[in-house]
């Protein structure tokens, strides 16, 4: 076997702001997941936010200079992964169109984009993964978070790994696929109608009879855990990672630190 052949990918992992902030227990579990799948994982320190949330506001100008800082971070690695299809969706389908046109950093954008994958995508599509040794005692429903199964097609991929995880059994709901009414900014623009979104999903939620929520984005989670707390639910929320990662003895979402 050669040195190439024995070289383990290189993986830059995108943490996502929700992640450091609430909940980096996520960001452990993908580091767990990643290295298990032979890759060496490297945290760069310069990353900040993958400019999401100013994309959607129309702050051009500050979206371009916050995805120049990504890609300079980021683009020596072999591959870039983030547990969010939120932010993979920005950083592999967005980040090409903000510098059409522009000789330099046009070409750099489209490389650094081709490298980027969403977690357990990459975990099953690019490194084969098709097993864990996790276990976990008791019932799932998935909720499929809208830029990652509409921009990168993620949907069988997670509900394939927890297939493997010991003692686990998915219960799916109602309208899976369905928004949760988060939205990044849309929840904050316009409260009433997130509201009454996530009123339909947390109602799906309870009706598929399940332990616990899972999901692939923090936000989606957070905004899903909200609204069952406030209805009195006792229903767990977890990030698909640390489940997957056999991590999931901390506190749930919304129920305790990260």
């Amino acid at each position: 076997m050669t040195e190439d052949m024995m070289k383990k990918p290189r993986v830059g992992l995108f943490v996502t702001c929700l992640v450091d902030l609430f909940r980096p227990a996520v960001g452990f579990a993908s580091v767990k997941l990643l290295e298990e799948a032979g890759c060496e994982v490297e945290v760069p320190m310069a990353q900040t936010c993958c400019g999401q949330p100013a994309y959607n506001s129309g702050d051009r100008a500050d979206t371009i200079a916050i995805a120049k800082n990504t890609i300079e971070s980021f683009e020596e690695y072999d591959y870039i992964v983030a547990p969010s299809g939120s932010c993979a969706g920005m950083l592999r389908k967005h980040y090409p169109g903000l510098f059409k046109g522009d000789a330099h950093w046009e070409a750099r954008a489209a490389a650094f984009s081709a490298k980027v994958h969403e977690l357990v995508s990459f975990l099953v599509d690019v490194m084969g993964v098709d097993r864990v040794t996790a276990a976990h005692s008791g019932s799932v429903t998935y909720h499929d978070s809208c830029s990652g199964l509409r921009e990168l097609g993620i949907r069988e991929q997670p509900r394939r790994l927890l297939a493997t995880v010991s003692g686990l059994k998915i219960k799916e709901m109602r309208d899976a696929d369905v928004c949760c009414g988060f939205g990044g900014t849309f929840c904050v623009k316009y409260p009433d109608i997130s509201n009454r979104i996530v009123e339909e999903k947390t109602a799906n939620i309870r009706a598929a009879g399940a332990d616990t929520l899972i999901a692939g984005d923090l936000g989606c989670l957070m905004n899903m855990a909200g609204k069952l707390q406030r209805e009195g639910s006792d229903i767990e929320v977890r990030h698909v990672a640390e489940v997957l990662a056999g991590m999931d003895d901390r506190p749930a979402i919304g129920r305790g630190q990260g």
